[in-house]
């Protein structure tokens, strides 16, 4: 029964076409929002980096400028120059005023050094110390080797503890990180080493800066040097090595692209690693940022989630609407199917008054009048049987055994004979003629000689009635003889004539029958100087005929009945 209900069938099918859509709109919804919020976080994180990289350049060029500052002191750069000895205050108050002014810029630069390559002096000045000088220092460490051969004559050290730059000299705070910027001091125009010039920088601004770029606790961020050594990170579990093992680090190091990003998908990780460059004017620094898929899709799956969300509230509508619309459809079709039912057991009653406007309540309208119009012809047919019942009652009441009316007209006709009356013997056998072709029913169809000899047994004692005041002819064509006619066709046309055309004839009746061959129909035509055949006798006859089926008033008429003639 649920595949073959169309209520079944309406509420799956409606069910299918707006779940389905709306499912895979959700679906893809997700999809492209996904997409969508990705490249735009991208996009996004990219600027920020670029942005970053902007203030860090500002920032270096600033340091940069800083340590640049001293080759506009033309006695700073005499006493690299020459070997002073410290007995010379006037060379030394201007290389103690360079130092002490350089520490004094900002607020973060924790100590300064310089080194006289001529004297191998180490000069050191702190905010915690008075100026220190160190003799005969020899000095050692991978980043002045840096400072020097690097285009600019400057490299920056990535964070890293504070340390001494002379054997005599221990820094209170030896556990501080610091950045360290070193620069290479060279005889211009010429390229004689002159010394090294260092400042010891808290690296305060770079991380202010550096949490700018990320959000703590969902993002990582780390500053590298061309190295790959870490200025900053946001995570300094994370071992370096680790990091110059995986192929994604290495090919960022060795990637000649500015700015980009990968994608990586591993157990480690599973996120966008997005990185640019800083010039390498400025010491090439790498900005580095991790940002994971799950933060990268947060957005997505909060407008997926508030999508869900009032795709559900859709949803409920959609299925209460899609109920209410199959019951609103199918509860009228449920009703006709139960009356349907009811007909079947033979109740002929409907139990609804109406079931819309629309075509299932014209429907239903339709049905209640076909059932009314159903139960009004078997009432009439009821009452039809009930009546040829009576009338065949009564026709059986009022029946004479024909043997015993044949037998008294053959008795009478031979005592006719007997007493020399020939007349009442030819009157008696007519009417036995008459009585034995009208009482004998088995045949419907019968020859038109037949009933033509009939009709003139009629004609004949008529004739006998009125004598001269009556007069009559038949025509037959002889083709059609014996051409098969209904029963008694002939008879009502001619004794009609006695009952409503004789009596107002002028002068003697007189009546022609034609019985001819007319377009392959047979013609039965009477014609009289009276009036003829009356329209209640030709609407019984007429009926008659359909009664039979001769004719069928449904496709038209195939014979017809005119007010004297009758066509077969």
């Amino acid at each position: 029964m649920f595949q073959h209900s169309i209520r079944n069938k309406l509420i799956l099918l409606l069910l299918l076409i707006t779940v389905i859509p709306f499912g895979a709109s959700i679906f893809l919804t997700y999809y492209h929002t996904t997409e969508t919020l990705k490249t735009q976080s991208i996009h996004e994180n990219m600027n920020l980096l670029s942005q970053g990289k902007l203030n860090l350049e500002f920032y270096i060029a600033e340091l940069d400028k800083l340590t640049q500052n001293i080759y506009n002191n033309p006695d700073f750069f005499t006493f690299l120059r020459t070997n002073y000895k410290e007995t010379d205050y006037d060379a030394m108050g201007t290389v103690k005023s360079v130092l002490l002014t350089l520490l004094y810029t900002d607020e973060n630069i924790v100590q300064v050094y310089l080194y006289s390559q001529n004297d191998r002096k180490m000069i050191h000045a702190s905010k915690t110390s008075t100026v220190i000088v160190s003799r005969n220092i020899d000095i050692q460490g991978s980043y002045y080797d840096e400072a020097f051969n690097s285009p600019n004559r400057l490299y920056i050290e990535p964070t890293h503890g504070i340390r001494r730059y002379s054997s005599i000299y221990n820094h209170p705070s030896g556990n501080q990180p610091v950045i360290s910027v070193h620069r290479a001091l060279i005889n211009v125009p010429n390229d004689d080493l002159l010394g090294y010039f260092s400042i010891d920088i808290k690296p305060n601004r770079i991380l202010e800066m550096s949490r700018r770029i990320y959000h703590s606790g969902q993002e990582e961020f780390y500053l590298l040097n061309p190295e790959g050594e870490m200025i900053y990170g946001s995570n300094m579990n994370v071992p370096i090595d680790q990091w110059l093992e995986e192929p994604w680090f290495q090919s960022i190091l060795d990637n000649s692209e500015v700015k980009g990003y990968v994608e990586k998908n591993n157990d480690e990780f599973n996120g966008v690693i997005i990185y640019d460059r800083v010039s390498e004017s400025l010491g090439g620094w790498i900005l580095v940022k991790r940002i994971p898929y799950e933060v990268l899709y947060k957005g997505a799956r909060e407008v997926t989630k508030i999508n869900i969300s009032i795709g559900i509230m859709i949803l409920i509508l959609v299925v209460v609407f899609t109920l209410f619309v199959s019951f609103k459809i199918t509860s009228p079709i449920r009703v006709l199917l139960r009356n349907i039912q009811r007909i079947e057991e033979g109740k002929m009653g409907v139990d609804f008054d109406s079931l819309g406007r629309d075509e299932i309540g014209l429907l239903g309208k339709r049905f209640k009048s076909m059932i009314e119009k159903i139960d009004n012809l078997i009432i009439k047919q009821y009452r039809l049987d009930i009546e040829n019942k009576n009338n065949q009652l009564k026709v059986l009441q009022s029946q004479i055994n024909p043997h015993f009316l044949y037998n008294t007209l053959q008795s009478i006709g031979t005592l006719a004979l007997k007493h020399k009356v020939p007349q009442v013997y030819s009157l008696i056998t007519l009417l036995s003629k008459i009585m034995r072709y009208g009482i004998h029913h088995s045949e419907e169809m019968v020859p038109l000689i037949k009933e033509i000899n009939h009709a003139k047994a009629y004609v004949q004692l008529q004739k006998q009635r009125f004598e001269n005041q009556f007069e009559y002819t038949f025509h037959v064509d002889e083709k059609i003889q014996f051409a098969k006619v209904p029963k008694m066709i002939l008879q009502p046309l001619i004794e009609n004539y006695f009952q409503h055309g004789f009596d107002v004839r002028e002068g003697i009746g007189r009546l022609e029958i034609h019985c001819s061959e007319v377009e392959g129909n047979i013609e039965i035509r009477v014609i009289d100087n009276g009036t003829g055949v009356s329209e209640e006798r030709l609407q019984l006859i007429r009926r008659y005929l359909i009664d039979e089926e001769i004719l069928d008033e449904s496709i038209g008429l195939k014979n017809s009945v005119s007010k004297n003639s009758i066509v077969l």
